[in-house]
């Protein structure tokens, strides 16, 4: 069993997938070909906004996001303290200063709730510049936008939308990529919508930010590429990888659809048993991954591996608990919630093709 089968996804795509790539090979275009355009173009009537921008990676992504925004030293930005560790590395990056935000219990997503405790406190602090959040979907649940969006306007922030995990995710009918000033995502392979090595992409309605967006990704170009008008970095989405996910994204609605069956079937099985995921009324998930929440993880976990079954943990260690970031005084107990999921989460197999039987399999060693 394969925790995130990608083997079978492309065994399901692959005569499409392998007659895009064949196009690429015809026609020699590797870097920003036609198909970047042509996926920019499909991702943004996915998605429901006026511009996307295809760069190399979601860390980039993010990066690119943050220089648009201004962010600099001096600058707080507030984010989730349990999630992947390129949330927080892209600020400190800029010279900004991450301010930590613990977790919604039931969502485990960012707490609007300690986002304003955050934001108050930093202000009173008075050695920092409030200037953006980062929210990130976290494990396919779009965070609480409608409270997020409250928050930002009152205190005059940004959002950036880390939809990494959360694409193909809605509130309300409106798709993740779309609630954010600025909005990201990445199509590593473990993603929802993955391609076959690094890539990621941009979201905006503004149309100021978009022009930034396309020049800061290639060198910080003005009307051709020997005229640098700012600095910029090197972040493109290959032209190999832009054909994989024309055809992944055609597929994707159907995926999505697989994804929630999946999930109900683990939900009406496990519950009473484990914590269960909690998706609010109104909600979509993209079910990156099915996570569950057990008072001993490891001694649940060895019971899955003793029959061949994979399970993974999303994030043992909280950002404010990573060695990079000890200078900043933060300690045990700072962030209850968080801390408490990254001692007790683990995820079950969880992919658009993952068989009845499988799932099964699983459930026949929780009721052993």
């Amino acid at each position: 069993m394969q925790f995130i089968d990608l083997a079978a996804q492309y065994q399901h795509l692959k005569d499409k997938i392998d007659a895009r790539i064949q196009t690429v090979l015809n026609h020699g275009h590797y870097i920003m070909g036609p198909e970047v355009k042509e996926l920019e173009q499909r991702l943004s009537e996915y998605v429901g906004v006026k511009h996307t921008i295809t760069c190399a990676n979601g860390t980039d992504a993010l990066t690119l996001a943050l220089m648009v925004l201004g962010v600099k030293e001096g600058d707080a930005v507030f984010c989730p303290t349990f999630t992947f560790f390129a949330t927080a590395e892209t600020i400190a990056y800029e010279g900004a200063t991450p301010v930590f935000v613990d977790s919604d219990i039931d969502t485990f997503n960012i707490s609007p709730f300690d986002l304003e405790k955050r934001i108050k406190e930093t202000i009173s602090e008075g050695r920092l510049t409030p200037r953006a959040i980062i929210a990130v979907d976290l494990f396919g649940l779009p965070a609480d936008y409608p409270a997020i969006k409250r928050i930002a306007e009152k205190y005059n922030l940004k959002i950036i939308e880390d939809a990494a995990q959360g694409f193909g995710g809605e509130i309300n009918g409106q798709r993740a990529g779309s609630f954010g000033d600025i909005a990201t995502t990445s199509f590593f392979p473990a993603k929802p919508l993955g391609c076959y090595g690094d890539g990621g992409a941009l979201f905006t309605n503004n149309d100021d930010y978009a022009a930034l967006l396309e020049s800061y990704r290639v060198h910080g170009k003005g009307k051709d590429k020997y005229d640098n008008v700012r600095i910029g970095m090197n972040s493109r989405l290959d032209t190999i990888q832009a054909a994989i996910l024309l055809e992944k994204l055609v597929a994707f609605p159907q995926e999505l659809i697989n994804r929630n069956k999946a999930a109900e079937k683990y939900s009406k099985d496990l519950k009473g048993i484990y914590k269960i995921p909690t998706i609010p009324e109104g909600y979509l998930s993209s079910w990156a991954q099915y996570t569950l929440v057990a008072d001993d993880r490891e001694a649940e976990m060895a019971k899955y591996r003793q029959q061949g079954i994979p399970t993974m943990v999303y994030y043992a260690t909280c950002m404010h608990q990573q060695t990079a970031f000890k200078n900043m005084g933060y300690k045990d107990g700072d962030f209850p919630v968080a801390e408490m999921l990254a001692k007790t989460v683990f995820s079950l197999p969880m992919h658009p093709y993952l068989p009845e039987e499988h799932q099964s399999d699983i459930l026949e060693i929780v009721n052993a």
